[in-house]
């Protein structure tokens, strides 16, 4: 415990360093000017480490620099403005003691000085600090967490795939460290993808975390069971195990996961309560995958049917989630050019999705996870030995 006494009057420090040693306080620095304080707690330092010092007791009527202004610089620094000041001043004057407690002090104790007073102050202002510090450590230690978590929670993210017969680029873009959001595919072999893309209710921590506890599951439901219909029932009894009568409200999510199979040319898929995707069939027709159930969790029990579509040569889709369509005030506009990209032609090296619907500027600030995937799909070649003459 590290106490500093700045006074200009060597024999205000000399009773006030007594009195501190004769209650326990025996880490005590006597310092006879603000420049001294200065240079104790090394203020125009940038590579000094955060100090030590618990209280700093400060005269506010000294010669060259006074208290108040002293008090100024060391709130503007980042690594000493933590530091209680209990300011320690003679004037009656109310306006003076404003203004020393407007620019950081948290107290003020009046000369002559009251031992009993000056004690009491003390510990409050001591106990105030270590309360702080307390909070200030277990909000470092979250933080570390949550970093660590968004570390997990990114490397279960697939990368863009560029594969024979298909093509997946994304644009993944948290609201917070942890998203809500979350998209995965799945190779079941060279013609045959599963592809999920999911927004859980919310956004935040508790979301996130929801979040991740489903990804887990869903990665293993798609591997084992791989049929639209079977897996959303699956994810859906899953999300029914979180239900808790004593909960405020219960955790559901949106998704459209769709089966991908380039030799039989066909797209099946389900639209659990998610907006609709586009899908772009041999270059001419524009399809919406339209909801087909409820979102998954939102009932113990769901009605899931599956839908499906064949194409000739090619189809391109386009899925995104419901943060892209609210980034813009008007939402009609953001859902005719979603629509609009969805019916050109695509360069296969598009590398950032969402630059082409949201300008750069625009998605600072976003109040909701966004996530948008952009999938080509091209007809396999059969082997010969399977054509018919």
């Amino acid at each position: 415990m590290s106490i500093l006494l700045v006074d200009d009057n060597s024999v205000n420090l000399f009773v006030i360093e007594k009195i501190l040693k004769g209650a326990g306080y025996e880490d005590t620095v006597s310092l006879s000017s603000a420049q001294e304080l200065f240079n104790y707690l090394q203020l125009n330092d940038p590579t000094a480490k955060k100090s030590d010092v618990d209280l700093i007791l400060l005269d506010i009527m000294m010669p060259e620099i006074d208290g108040i202004e002293a008090c100024t610089q060391i709130q503007q620094s980042e690594r000493l403005k933590d530091i209680p000041i209990i300011f320690i001043t003679a004037l009656e004057d109310s306006n003076k003691l404003a203004q020393a407690l407007d620019v950081g002090g948290i107290d003020y104790i009046t000369k002559p000085i009251n031992k009993v007073e000056l004690l009491a102050r003390i510990r409050v202002a001591l106990r105030l600090k270590y309360e702080k510090d307390w909070h200030m450590e277990q909000e470092k230690k979250m933080r570390d967490e949550l970093d660590l978590a968004m570390q997990v929670q990114r490397s279960l993210l697939n990368p863009p795939l560029q594969d024979d017969y298909i093509n997946i680029n994304v644009s993944h873009l948290p609201s917070f460290k942890l998203a809500g959001d979350m998209y995965y595919w799945h190779r079941f072999n060279e013609h045959r993808y599963g592809v999920i893309l999911l927004d859980m209710m919310g956004h935040g921590l508790s979301s996130s975390l929801v979040c991740m506890y489903i990804s887990s599951v869903m990665r293993d439901a798609i591997k084992m069971l791989e049929d639209p219909e079977l897996v959303i029932q699956e994810l859906n009894r899953y999300m029914a195990l979180l239900h808790n009568q004593k909960n405020l409200y219960n955790y559901y999510f949106t998704c459209i996961y769709l089966v991908i199979d380039t030799n039989e040319k066909t797209i099946e898929y389900v639209n659990a309560g998610h907006p609709p995707g586009y899908v772009l069939v041999d270059d001419t027709e524009l399809v919406m995958l339209e909801r087909s159930c409820v979102p998954v969790g939102f009932f113990d029990s769901i009605d899931v049917k599956k839908s499906q579509l064949t194409f000739t040569n090619d189809a391109q889709l386009l899925l995104f989630t419901d943060g892209v369509v609210e980034a813009n005030r008007d939402e009609n506009k953001i859902l005719d050019k979603l629509k609009y990209i969805a019916s050109q032609k695509w360069n296969q090296t598009i590398t950032s999705p969402i630059h082409l619907v949201i300008p750069e500027e625009e998605l600072q600030n976003q109040q909701d996870d966004m996530c948008i995937l952009m999938i080509q799909a091209t007809a396999s070649k059969k082997p010969a030995s399977m054509t018919t003459s």
